[in-house]
């Protein structure tokens, strides 16, 4: 299996996984706001132990690496609000048109990211 194609199954599995615990902590009657914030923690993590290890076949336990991917989770963040919040209302795009974009871009820039910068260290 192709190194893309593993960041795809783990991308599509972390996916699942944060859409499930995010339903499951809003019917254990957290808020929406804690709900959230705890799956996207915990989906996170599982992220960046599949990546590391299933996609680039790195160690984990890699403080610079994980620091790597963290700015790298919030260089995304900073995507998604710059698609949503500035590009799309500036071209009067629809909040659909603007969540496809994201979906579609944000997997490209990460995978280039994880390749070029966050991972590029050999296993060890």
């Amino acid at each position: 299996m192709s190194r893309i194609s593993r960041f795809a199954l783990v991308g599509v599995g972390i996916a699942a996984l944060y859409v499930a615990l995010y339903l499951i902590f809003l019917r254990a009657g957290l808020g929406q706001g804690a709900g959230n914030a705890l799956a996207f923690a915990i989906a996170v993590a599982v992220q960046y132990a599949a990546q590391a290890r299933f996609t680039f076949h790195r160690q984990l336990n890699d403080p610079r690496q994980m620091l790597r991917f963290g700015m790298m989770i919030a260089g995304g963040f900073a995507t998604s609000a710059l698609i949503t919040g500035v590009v799309a209302p500036h071209y009067l795009l629809e909040p659909w048109i603007a969540a496809i974009a994201v979906t579609l871009i944000l997997p490209v820039q990460n995978f280039i990211i994880m390749t070029l910068w966050v991972f590029s260290n050999p296993a060890t």
